[in-house]
């Protein structure tokens, strides 16, 4: 196994952006996923989202990609003071969710490299292979995605996510499909990102290897955070109250 990732893939680590949600409500017909959520997530946290099956973790993820928008309420992103221009913002954020959206007919290396001529990389050919390295698949480069198992393609979304040296890194139970080995790779190379000043955002369940990074946990339920262990608090108290009542499920649709 590879080292895990000690900085960005571009040599320098990143800056760590500053996530601001206000009132944020999302309606999908008569259902509302979330309800009010109002949060502030300082550059460098790593929190860690917990709650049952709907309780709306998926849906804040997706919000803060900007992969969908709020119905109402709105959110923001800062570096340091400076707001970044809603345009400025998806090139800064890095996304594995539970579909890994790989182009199977493409190998690992050109799935990269499609990925950094999209994020506008220089070089993307080297940058593509210097991102296969840590995730471990620098000898697969040339393989077909549809040869790679559950894990590879897992790994190799990881990679993609992490392409563009992102400030803000949103893993939406981003273990799954990795064996012990993987899971323990993943935790390490969380570890070494938030050390990097990367603010990290993840949905998670159960107790598993990511959660060690962990620096803050706030749990949802029914669209609405019912308990926030609040920047310097102790993560671990949420944690548990989310093995106990959650540890058998997975995460939402």
């Amino acid at each position: 196994m590879s080292t895990p990732l000690a900085s960005s893939t571009n040599g320098g680590p990143p800056n760590g952006l500053r996530i601001q949600f206000s009132e944020v409500e999302k309606r999908y017909g008569m259902r509302l996923a979330l309800r009010g959520v109002s949060l502030t997530i300082d550059a460098g946290e790593c929190v860690a989202l917990v709650g049952h099956n709907g309780s709306g973790k998926t849906t804040l993820l997706k919000i803060a990609a900007q992969l969908t928008h709020p119905s109402r309420g709105k959110i923001a992103f800062y570096a340091g003071e400076s707001p970044i221009p809603a345009e400025n913002v998806k090139v800064r954020v890095g996304m594995v969710g539970h579909h890994t959206l790989l182009y199977e007919e493409l190998t690992a290396e050109e799935n990269l490299i499609f990925f950094a001529k999209l994020f506008g990389l220089e070089n993307p050919a080297e940058k593509s292979r210097q991102a296969l390295q840590p995730v471990g698949l620098a000898g697969r480069a040339g393989d077909l995605v549809r040869t790679f198992s559950r894990g590879m393609r897992q790994r190799l979304s990881i990679a993609r996510a992490l392409l563009a040296s992102p400030g803000l890194l949103l893993l939406d139970e981003a273990g799954t499909g990795l064996d012990p080995e993987g899971q323990h790779w993943l935790g390490a190379a969380i570890q070494r990102l938030r050390d990097t000043g990367c603010t990290i955002l993840m949905s998670t369940h159960g107790r598993n290897e990511t959660q060690g990074a962990v620096t803050r946990a706030i749990r949802l339920e029914g669209g609405k955070i019912t308990h926030d262990s609040g920047a310097g608090g102790n993560p671990r108290e949420v944690l548990v109250m989310a093995a106990v009542r959650d540890g058998g499920e997975g995460s939402e649709a």
